[in-house]
């Protein structure tokens, strides 16, 4: 069953949100963020209007206030049954009321009501959050501001209760009758490189002699029909650093709030390490649910979301290293599986599965994801080779919840990797299900940064486990730090890590300083990352620090409204009505009351309309050629006859890709006639390519030129001689002369 959810009244009825104005504020990866609604009733009758929106699942909500006639009324966050209860209750008496609630079913989604907006009234709600900004592949922090809710999916007779169960109908995206607009600062002490979006900006604004701030702000007249996406590259983004927040004065003493919060923010010096001998059992777990056949964005000529999500799993089965194991699940509302147990990967089964990849579409119904996880957890396990889920989705599934509680569940065995693919992805499924699973998450939206997203994420597989994790304090006499994020158990080459504590006891004098230490084991191997740091609290009138540890925290408790259990309930509801930070719980309710007028009758409901995209077929667009940089860097090779290793980067050196020349057609209507992915199209499981006329005509080149220009020839006389070769593949010595 698909619930249609935040949609538009039909054309002839006014819709009473009339615009979005966003203020956006990014300090190094933290982002402050103040949305304000728009509502007005143009209609003759009092309305009860219903607004159905996305937010990013690691959005801290810890304000909610309503604008009415000049007057500030400031909502209270309670107990989610007694809000629900006191705002009928402030209806049926004639106030007006506002609710803010997260969806029961998921993190992701919050639902704002609007109750007895008289005729002609005007209400402006505005609501804030903080959250920390996520580290791309590139060395951008990506801020994203959702707009995109696409229908999802549940089985009969669950969630009930969701607010995504609205029943509205459904116009096209360009007849969306509010706009946004979007002010941003941005801020960092090391400097700003440049700053990137996939909507039209107004000139940008850099202040300071090193660029240390820069306003920037969306073009006039944006609608709000897309993800607003916002890149900031800043100079040095892997300095590490501990802020310290004053807490909130006269609050409880065993109240998170009472005292200052440390944040600790981390980039391990893992070293480079061997990968292991075993390289592991990989699993694909592919969406090809209905829902897949929509187009990934409303940009002209957007992919299909079931070709970008193919494109991306045979990048990932090509760069697989030699001797692992593999299977790939199709899953809808039936699914199967490619061969009846995990194969070694060589390249007979490569082949194969190439073969089947081609074939999927996204024709099987529903997305339910929960049978075929529990298919893959109830397989024997393959010694000596842990298990590595890969799960590729857009998430339009209702109840995150629980199938975030059984990849939970069996986190001890297995690591999860997972791909949200276009606009609109369910962010507390893509990131719910990596973060329990101890891997890592990674949202496809267009094509230009799939290539390092991919390897990246492949990259983290095959590292060596880091373990015995550990985090230890060296704090003056009298001051003790308690942790309030969850225990860390795997962290990667490369990778973040943010902690929080709470620092309890007597503060010292201002020059005192501290000490943290990340200590953990690497292939018998002892290390340790230590940063030292001014005890000094900083006085923030938003809490942001408190806020976020709160956010940090409920996220490892908070199940959703029906998973959670009973003691963990507890925790929830204290943290997140202490710090003022909602859950699936908890519901921020404000209530008029000087307007006191009796309703005479039912109030008409409406719905505001919410962005979708539409499951219509279009034409894909061509590989940008941005991501041509192994293309390129093979080509430039063959020309200069021999480049210095070091300047081969890691991921290259990830990468393995296969097929032969008489499936390269085939392929091509997937990916176009870009040279990268025909490429990668004509590698072989080993890392090598025939040298044949097909390759020398991706590289732009005569099969005499590729010749000549190779410093060296291996010829394999038979397939067998694969089997012990281990090549580069960016070494072209390791290529087959015909």
């Amino acid at each position: 069953m698909v619930h249609p959810c935040g949609l538009l009244t039909r054309r002839e009825e006014p819709v009473p949100l009339k615009s979005i104005s966003v203020t956006l504020s990014i300090c190094e990866f933290v982002a402050g963020v103040s949305a304000t609604l728009n509502y007005e009733n143009e209609e003759k009758v009092p309305l009860e209007a219903f607004f159905v929106f996305p937010m990013d699942e690691d959005s801290a909500v810890y304000s909610f206030e309503a604008m009415v006639d000049g007057k500030k009324i400031m909502a209270e966050l309670q107990d989610k049954m007694k809000a629900h209860t006191n705002y009928e209750n402030a209806i049926s008496q004639g106030h007006q009321a506002f609710l803010l609630e997260e969806d029961r079913c998921s993190r992701d989604v919050f639902c704002c009501n609007v109750g007895n907006l008289h005729p002609g009234s005007k209400v402006a709600l505005t609501l804030k959050y903080v959250q920390e900004l996520p580290l791309e592949a590139d060395g951008a922090l990506r801020y994203m501001l959702p707009a995109i809710l696409n229908p999802r999916y549940s089985l009969s007779g669950w969630s009930e209760d969701s607010c995504l169960n609205m029943k509205t109908p459904v116009v096209p995206l360009e007849d969306l009758p509010y706009t946004l607009s979007v002010v941003a600062t941005i801020s960092s002490q090391h400097g700003i490189e440049r700053i990137q979006s996939n909507c039209p900006l107004s000139p940008i604004e850099y202040h300071g002699d090193d660029k240390t701030s820069a306003q920037v702000s969306l073009a006039d007249g944006h609608k709000f029909d897309r993800d607003v996406e916002l890149l900031v590259y800043y100079s040095e983004v892997h300095t590490p650093s501990v802020a310290v927040e004053m807490g909130k004065p006269k609050t409880d003493s065993d109240c998170l709030m009472g005292d200052p919060s440390a944040m600790v923010s981390f980039y391990p010096n893992i070293p480079e390490a061997q990968p292991p001998i075993t390289c592991g059992e990989f699993v694909f777990l592919m969406d090809c649910s209905g829902s897949m056949q929509g187009p990934m964005s409303k940009q002209d000529k957007s992919q299909l979301r079931i070709e970008a999500a193919k494109e991306t799993l045979i990048l990932l089965l090509k760069s697989l290293p030699i001797g692992c194991y593999f299977n790939i699940y199709g899953f809808g509302s039936s699914y199967e599986a490619f061969f009846p147990n995990s194969v070694k990967y060589n390249q007979h089964t490569m082949e194969e599965a190439l073969r089947r990849v081609n074939l999927m579409q996204a024709d099987l119904g529903g997305t339910e994801i929960l049978r075929p996880l529990k298919t893959i957890y109830g397989a024997s396990s393959i010694p000596g080779h842990p298990l590595q889920l890969f799960v590729f989705t857009d998430g339009e599934v209702i109840d995150s919840f629980s199938v975030i509680k059984e990849v939970r569940s069996n986190s001890l065995r297995h690591r999860c990797f997972s791909f949200g693919i276009g606009e609109g992805a369910s962010t507390s499924l893509i990131k719910g299900i990596a973060r329990v699973a101890g891997g890592t998450s990674e949202f496809i939206t267009g094509k230009e940064r799939m290539q390092s997203k991919v390897l990246r994420a492949l990259k983290r597989s095959l590292q060596p486990v880091v373990e015995d994790v550990s985090l230890s304090w060296d704090l003056p006499q009298g001051l003790s730090a308690k942790m309030l994020s969850p225990e860390q158990t795997v962290i990667f080459r490369g990778q973040r890590l943010i902690v929080y504590a709470q620092l309890t006891g007597m503060m010292p004098p201002a020059e005192a300083t501290g000490e943290v230490c990340l200590k953990y084991i690497l292939q018998g191997k002892s290390f340790e990352n230590k940063v030292t740091f001014s005890l000094q609290p900083k006085l923030d009138a938003n809490l942001t620090i408190h806020r976020l540890a709160a956010k940090s925290f409920l996220q490892t408790k908070d199940m959703g409204f029906r998973e959670t259990p009973a003691n963990d309930k507890k925790d929830v509801l204290k943290v997140s009505l202490e710090c003022g930070v909602i859950s699936s719980h908890t519901a921020f309710i404000a209530i008029n009351k000087d307007l006191n007028k009796p309703v005479q009758r039912p109030l008409v409901r409406r719905a505001v309309p919410r962005p979708i995209l539409m499951s219509t077929p279009v034409v894909m667009s061509s590989y940008n050629r941005s991501g041509l940089g192994k293309t390129q860097a093979l080509g430039q090779k063959l020309k200069k006859k021999c480049r210095p290793p070091e300047e081969i980067s890691p991921e290259m050196e990830t990468a393995r890709s296969s097929s032969n020349r008489t499936n390269l057609e085939t392929r091509n209507t997937v990916f176009g006639n870009e040279h990268l992915v025909q490429l990668i199209s004509l590698q072989k499981a080993n890392g090598s390519w025939d040298l044949n006329e097909g390759l020398a005509v991706v590289l732009g080149m005569s099969l005499e030129d590729v010749l000549a220009a190779l410093p060296l020839k291996v010829y394999l006389k038979n397939e067998s001689d694969f089997e012990s070769v281990e090549p580069s593949p960016w070494n072209t010595s390791c290529l087959k002369s015909t």
